[in-house]
């Protein structure tokens, strides 16, 4: 979920080139709308979103026992922020910008486990 359109279809299509399956949304509210969001691989998450934030949904997932792995990014700097996504659970946290490798790396190790 990434609520920026132009990093939301930059994301996508790298993803896509590399040969993954990709769904996007604008918000955590979307995903969780759709039933299929739940077969999810992987998920990536802004932390910083209107409505549910990243780590707020992390949060919701667990609550509905919902295990996909959570790739969380972020332009936020705050070492508290990125303290609090990784105690939420979250496998990486990104700070925005990002390396695409950086990603890349980040994925190939949720799906290696």
């Amino acid at each position: 979920m990434e609520d920026d359109d132009s990093l939301r279809i930059a994301m996508s299509g790298l993803l896509d080139s590399l040969g993954y399956r990709v769904t996007t949304y604008a918000s955590a509210e979307a995903f969780l709308d759709d039933p299929e969001a739940s077969r999810s691989d992987c998920i990536i998450t802004d932390i910083q979103m209107p409505g549910l934030s990243g780590i707020e949904l992390k949060q919701r997932l667990d609550r509905l026992g919902v295990t996909t792995p959570v790739i969380m990014v972020t332009a936020r700097t705050e070492p508290v922020l990125h303290a609090r996504a990784r105690a939420s659970g979250a496998i990486c946290v990104l700070q925005k910008p990002f390396q695409e490798a950086d990603l890349v790396r980040c994925i190939e190790g949720v799906l290696a486990a």
